[in-house]
């Protein structure tokens, strides 16, 4: 029984990572009906600027550390995903779909090995900002300084995302450029700003991920991105992509799943329940879990 809650504890704590990257990719696509593949590599960005931060700052374990190196990985994912949206994206808004489509390959190719040229192929150890310690148990469940950090600002980001995009000016207005670009412009919507503040939200999100990711598995390179970013576009698909909570739903799945696999199988499928799941839900539900089918005229 213990080992069961232990494994759901690590689950969930996992989950909100992917429903942390997920999330970008939900609201970007709900936005623009892109699926922007670059994002994985603006989370790998993130990580890096965390990482030099933390080096150039010295900045030792702590409270004030941890939000220093959250806040530098937020700013820069963010002035990146308006470089990319302004100069990639944009542009080709009115062109076809596989030609945006090519671009996002393209340019999550360019980061990739950008980084590999700036940072060097070799892995690097992300830093301690936070001492790994145990609080407490709970029905011998122990719980350590880092599970609950990241189980914390994980779930407190999407409370304030759910807060955004319901309560406030800006959350409604995207959700009526999501609805219709054309008519939200008409009606006095500034369509370019809300689809870029939708780019750095769901980057800044990104970031985030890439933090609390480099607390629980310390090494970061340049193609990080790659696995992580597919299993969060499944965990996107798995919910319903361009559904919020359709995100968060799918990743926390993801992560309990696939501690449970490593947790009672074995680690080897570990990486392949990724694909399992997302050929069974395009099979079976290909809408997602809480995604809404639709009919489009060809």
């Amino acid at each position: 029984m213990q080992e069961l809650l232990q494994h759901i504890i690590n689950g969930i704590g996992l989950g909100s990572i992917y429903a942390l990257i997920a999330l970008g990719y939900t609201m970007v696509y709900g936005v623009l009906n892109l699926i922007n593949f670059a994002h994985s590599d603006v989370y790998m960005m993130g990580a890096f600027a965390a990482y030099y931060t933390q080096r150039f700052l010295n900045l030792k374990p702590g409270l004030m550390s941890f939000l220093i190196i959250i806040l530098a990985a937020m700013m820069f994912c963010s002035i990146l995903a308006l470089t990319i949206e302004r100069f990639a994206y944009r542009p080709l808004r009115k062109a076809p779909k596989l030609n945006i489509l090519i671009t996002a390959i393209g340019v999550s190719l360019f980061l990739e090995f950008s980084g590999q040229l700036i940072f060097g192929a070799d892995p690097k150890l992300f830093p301690s900002v936070i001492e790994d310690v145990g609080l407490f148990s709970i029905i011998g469940v122990r719980f350590r300084t880092i599970d609950l950090a990241i189980l914390a600002v994980g779930f407190l980001s999407m409370i304030v995302l759910r807060y955004i995009i319901v309560y406030t000016k800006t959350g409604r207005a995207m959700r009526a450029v999501s609805e219709n670009t054309k008519v939200a412009g008409l009606m006095g919507i500034p369509v370019n700003r809300i689809i870029a503040i939708t780019f750095v939200i769901g980057s800044s999100l990104a970031g985030i991920g890439s933090v609390l990711v480099g607390l629980k598995y310390p090494k970061i390179e340049p193609l990080m991105g790659m696995l992580i970013g597919l299993k969060a576009f499944v965990a996107a698909v798995l919910g319903g992509i361009g559904s919020i909570p359709g995100a968060v739903l799918g990743g926390i799945i993801m992560g309990l799943s696939e501690e449970m696999v490593v947790g009672y199988l074995s680690s080897t499928y570990r990486d392949a329940l990724s694909f399992g799941i997302l050929i069974i839900i395009l099979v079976v539900r290909p809408a997602g879990l809480l995604g809404k089918s639709s009919v489009d005229k060809v």
